[in-house]
């Protein structure tokens, strides 16, 4: 019979886990936890590594971990330091012995692997340890003068768009530490600004991870409910082992829903690739390029078995997550078949201590068949990255606004379906990618295309992980149906200056294209003979129709009758506990009319010879609008993510 394990701060590891004689550690209780158990966890606080044991069986036979009803617990990384000793100013000092930390000090383990940035050109490498006064973090700086004059600044260098960048709170820049580790003690310098380090709560980073099996293919485990902060997770590229705060480790069926998630180091959420598909070769060996080794990991997890009957299908919901360095949620290979859903991401990469092309709110490669769905994803550095292998992957209903950029889809053949969102930041879209499917979105910032043509990436047969083949991006292939783009004025972030396609506000980028199938095999028999060769230099083709272009946005010069308007306006106000998407229209909006459109509508994938479905293999339903109203059919709507809206001004509650 199924049985709760009650774990309370006045419990006892000797007593029954009843709620008579509660546990007073998680990890207790995970080692007895066996399938169809609740792990139910009171009020306080728990300094623990939550390593779970055993696996669920199904579905219907989980194991739980959840927070009591009404009760706020806290899962922490971290341990108090007392003993604080005043140095100068307002420096002081604590010496810690070693065995605080275990096998894992990191204190001495510094931000490390591919895709990583920071270093390159000398500047020192950050640590995964952390410092937090009161539950801000500090910043590191590299000797001891330093902790006793800091500089604060505003602006850094981002690697990505060559750009100087604002640090989101300059004034946090001042509070900074510095550590010196020997055989037998770590000794922390740290500025407190004023502070009092033995009257404030001060901690510091000492667990890698706060709830994260050691083995794989631990199925079928809810996390319901906590707070779980402060882990020192290590960077995760999708060549390398990527723990996270919180994630399955190579397992199925996890749900972690209903907790606040902050202050990760690296990444928060991980659905990650484990190690011994290859854990930083491209660094360690210097042999062959990163994605040579990315592409290598993907043949090594089928031989591990990497497939549906034993990876992916989490769901994460309902969590909020901020104040992590690299990722809120991050995967590779694992997250196959997933939900993301109703989670509110902020504040991710923008403390700026270090820099790699792993860096967003939702970071995934091989996001196969993985829904992206009415999440909420503001003051990123970049919002949504799906990088590699994006093929059935649906990006539907979300809000993104205040990122540097919200959403990159690179080297990928699709399909993919983006449908009824938002992307209000000044670079909204970045396509590096094909066989794409924008539906009644709005896009109030820049597009940028870029064809990629000296990386041949991974395809799969439709709602699988088998690879059918792969192939170079040569861009194109994309549908854009019933959107609402309005021009901006806005100064955009993008990629550097040597990429070969201007970002544009609308769809003119794809000037150039085929209006049509029929147009591209056309312009193939033109060229001279060849087997691939004539392939290189015909686009592929924009399907386009049914869009509304306002405020300056520029149409592809192949759709028919696009509706071109005048001034516009759109403003994202979250200044309350409800986010507002306020708009004025012109008069001419009215003219604005779209179909419903299914995946039915949508012209094949060239690539990968496939359709747009849903992961049962029937045609995509697209007709849920923003804020869940259904659309029926036959009917037409404006242009956009909302079913109803009108010239002249609109105030809608979005969140």
């Amino acid at each position: 019979m199924p049985t709760t394990f009650h774990v309370a701060v006045s419990g006892s590891d000797t007593g029954d886990g009843s709620q008579a004689r509660p546990l007073r550690s998680i990890n207790q209780a995970a080692a007895t936890a066996q399938a169809g158990d609740t792990v139910l966890v009171h009020e306080g606080e728990y300094r623990e590594w939550v390593r779970p044991r055993h696996s669920g069986l199904s579905d219907q036979r989980r194991i739980t971990y959840q927070a009591a009803p009404g009760e706020h617990v806290v899962i922490k990384g971290s341990e108090r330091v007392t003993g604080w000793e005043p140095t100068e100013g307002h420096v002081w000092k604590a010496t810690l012995p070693n065995t605080l930390f275990g096998s894992f000090n990191p204190f001495a383990e510094k931000i490390a692997g591919d895709w990583l940035v920071t270093g390159s050109d000398g500047a020192p490498v950050p640590h995964l340890g952390e410092v937090y006064l009161n539950g801000t973090s500090f910043y590191e700086v590299y000797s001891p003068a330093d902790v006793s004059s800091p500089i604060g600044h505003t602006d850094v260098l981002d690697h990505w768009t060559g750009t100087l960048d604002h640090v989101r709170n300059p004034e946090q820049t001042r509070y900074v530490w510095y550590a010196e580790v020997t055989t037998d003690t770590t000794t922390v310098w740290a500025n407190f600004q004023g502070a009092d380090p033995n009257t404030e709560l001060v901690e510091i980073n000492v667990r890698r991870s706060v709830f994260y099996p050691e083995a794989h293919h631990l199925d079928y485990i809810t996390v319901r409910g906590f707070e779980m902060a402060h882990a020192a997770s290590p960077w995760a590229p999708p060549t390398a082992d990527q723990p996270g705060l919180i994630g399955p480790n190579w397992a199925k069926g996890w749900i972690i829903e209903d907790n606040i998630i902050h202050d990760a180091k690296c990444s928060a959420i991980s659905l990650g690739k484990e190690a011994s598909t290859g854990h930083n070769y491209s660094t360690q060996r210097g042999d062959k390029p990163g994605y040579q080794y990315q592409l290598e990991s993907v043949f090594a997890a089928h031989q591990i078995g990497w497939d549906r009957e034993h990876v992916g299908s989490h769901i994460v919901r309902s969590n909020t997550i901020y104040d992590c360095g690299q990722n809120a949620i991050v995967g590779h290979l694992g997250c196959v078949f997933s939900t993301i859903e109703d989670n509110h991401i902020y504040n991710i990469a923008l403390k700026r201590e270090y820099y790699g092309y792993e860096i967003a709110g939702i970071k995934l490669h091989a996001a196969i068949d993985v829904t992206i769905r009415h999440n909420r994803i503001h003051d990123c550095s970049l919002g949504t990255w799906l990088d590699w292998q994006t093929q059935g992957t649906r990006i539907t209903r979300n809000i993104f606004y205040s990122n540097n950029r919200d959403l990159f889809v690179e080297v990928s053949h699709g399909p993919y379906l983006a449908d009824h969102n938002i992307f209000a930041s000044p670079a909204s879209l970045e396509l590096f990618s094909q066989g794409g499917a924008l539906v009644n979105n709005l896009v109030a910032g820049t597009l940028q295309l870029e064809p990629v043509m000296d990386r041949a990436t991974p395809y799969h047969r439709p709602h699988s992980t088998q690879v059918a083949g792969y192939a170079v991006i040569y861009g194109g292939d994309d549908r854009f149906v019933g959107n609402l783009f309005i021009g901006s004025q806005r100064p955009a972030y993008g990629p550097k200056a040597e990429k070969t396609n201007p970002a544009v506000c609308g769809t003119s980028g794809y000037n150039g294209h085929p209006a049509s199938f029929e147009e591209y095999l056309q312009r193939l028999e033109q060229q001279p003979p060849g087997d691939h060769e004539r392939f290189l230099t015909v686009k592929q083709p924009l399907y386009a129709r049914h869009n509304t272009y306002l405020a300056g946005a520029s149409a592809f010069a192949g759709e028919t009758s696009p509706l071109v308007a005048g001034h516009a306006t759109i403003t994202i106000d979250d200044t309350g506990t409800e986010v507002f998407l306020d708009l004025d229209l012109p008069e001419e909006f009215e003219h604005s009319h779209a179909p419903l459109t299914e995946g039915r509508d949508l012209e094949r994938v060239r690539f990968t010879d496939a359709d747009f479905e849903e992961p049962d293999g029937t045609p995509a339903r697209i007709d849920t609008d923003l804020i869940g109203a259904v659309k029926t059919s036959p009917g037409r709507y404006p242009a956009g993510p909302l079913t109803r809206l009108n010239p002249g001004h609109s105030r809608v509650r979005i969140w």
